[in-house]
């Protein structure tokens, strides 16, 4: 049975959710997940390091399911290339939402991630992702600036991906510089970009930066209880995501049912916690 949930009048808004086929076996396909999100009267943003979500994206939505989409662009999806984002356009098609494009995911940097999980293919096997990164010799890259430009005149959100520390502070400049309308920081607590509270409420002094708060940075310990509840209660433009769709971790109701849990701990207001579910990420997507 064909859903109508819109990006207007959803509870939440996850911006990052991992549905098969991935990088990784996931939890969900993707009209699994547009089924599960439509259940709880949400609206999710499709994730996958192999690239890009577009196209499925508008499969779920032409089944009524609440989904949109991203690319991210690793080597394996073409890397930091404006033609890719036109092809991932081109496949998002009409969407209430933005499409989120993520810079790449896979830097080469060192860093041993505490999730148990399962290479989807041999051929990731034999040929993994190589890596790419924004920077070469302290300076962003000419294909960088490329996509943070693009982002004045198509309907796309740059993301930081994996960058790293000294890296968002060059991409932050540029977005100012440029005059690039929305840049999200992509789940800075990280360990590959190691950015606190304290450092995330000086950096959102810039008007076009928002901040991705994952619930899966917390759940593997990447980030204290102290510096989780500063960024939901008091970084400017922070937005709430789950990050998740793996084997290993909560399904979509648990974590909504986890999350209920934190925030009454948090002891966040009604109105904070409505903006970062679903306020703060429709500004972003939306508006």
């Amino acid at each position: 049975m064909k859903t109508s949930t819109s990006l207007s009048d959803c509870a939440f808004i996850d911006v990052h959710y991992h549905a098969g086929p991935d990088a990784f076996i996931r939890r969900h396909n993707v009209m699994e997940t547009g089924r599960q999100y439509a259940k709880v009267n949400g609206w999710v943003v499709l994730k996958n390091h192999l690239g890009c979500t577009a196209a499925q994206a508008w499969e779920a939505r032409q089944e009524g399911f609440p989904v949109s989409g991203s690319v991210v662009l690793n080597e394996i999806a073409g890397g930091i290339d404006y033609r890719v984002v036109q092809r991932s356009l081109i496949h998002h098609g009409e969407s209430e939402a933005r499409l989120l494009v993520h810079l790449p995911t896979v830097t080469g940097r060192n860093h041993q991630s505490k999730l148990k999980r399962q290479t989807a293919h041999s051929i990731l096997k034999s040929h993994p992702i190589q890596p790419l990164t924004v920077s070469r010799e302290g300076k962003l890259t000419e294909q960088t600036i490329d996509i943070l430009r693009m982002s004045r005149d198509y309907p796309i959100v740059v993301s930081t991906g994996h960058a790293n520390t000294e890296e968002i502070h060059m991409l932050i400049e540029a977005a100012v510089r440029y005059g690039v309308p929305k840049l999200m920081l992509n789940q800075p607590a990280n360990p590959l970009t190691a950015l606190d509270a304290e450092a995330l409420i000086k950096l959102s002094q810039a008007p076009m930066i928002y901040t991705e708060q994952t619930a899966l940075t917390y759940l593997l310990g990447y980030q204290a209880w102290e510096d989780f509840l500063t960024v939901l209660k008091s970084v400017p433009r922070a937005l709430y995501s789950s990050d998740l769709g793996q084997l290993t971790q909560p399904d979509i109701e648990q974590w909504l049912g986890q999350s209920e849990k934190w925030f009454e701990l948090m002891n966040l207001s009604s109105n904070r916690i409505d903006f970062v579910r679903r306020e703060c990420c429709y500004q972003m997507l939306k508006e």
